[in-house]
């Protein structure tokens, strides 16, 4: 199964947390139930939405961080949510190169968001990956990257945590 499929079931369920404020494990059983057909497609969309729903205050800085002349609340919910996702990937998916997050998140804007979307996910996520690097916070291993791909599997104690901060 396609990535970018995945990738739209993860910004579908990040979007129902969102607006309905359902619990994570039920959008994951809901809104991810097709992609039980593939595990590994399931366990990756499980791992997104639940990386990036646990670490979204500490995404919600980077993004503000390169919005400044925006106000946060007043940025297209679904971009946002993209960029939370993109920004997730960027920084926890070590086996996943930065312009293949990029690329992805800049479609998927596109895709569901307005006709300028496509350029601001870009923008922000092009000075969120020029950030990264010269921190040196862009830890990326895998094919093409560094040696040695850490495991995609996710981990209990990850659904723990961000089951734990949804309720």
């Amino acid at each position: 199964m396609r990535r970018r499929v995945i990738r739209e079931k993860v910004v579908q369920a990040l979007y129902a947390l969102e607006i309905a404020g359902d619990p994570v494990e039920h959008v994951i059983e809901h809104i991810l139930r097709d992609l039980k057909k593939n595990k590994d497609a399931h366990e990756f969309a499980k791992r997104l939405v639940v990386q990036t729903v646990h670490h979204t205050q500490e995404i919600d800085k980077v993004i503000k961080g390169k919005v400044t002349n925006w106000d946060f609340k007043r940025i297209a919910v679904l971009d946002r949510l993209i960029l939370r996702m993109a920004i997730c990937e960027l920084i926890y998916f070590q086996e996943i190169p930065p312009k293949v997050s990029m690329n992805e998140a800049i479609e998927l804007a596109k895709l569901f968001s307005t006709e300028k979307s496509g350029q601001f996910v870009n923008g922000v996520l092009d000075a969120v990956l020029e950030t990264l690097k010269a921190s040196g916070e862009l830890a990326k291993a895998g094919r093409g990257l560094k040696d040695g791909a850490p495991s995609t599997h996710l981990r209990k104690s990850d659904i723990d945590q961000a089951l734990e901060a949804s309720e």
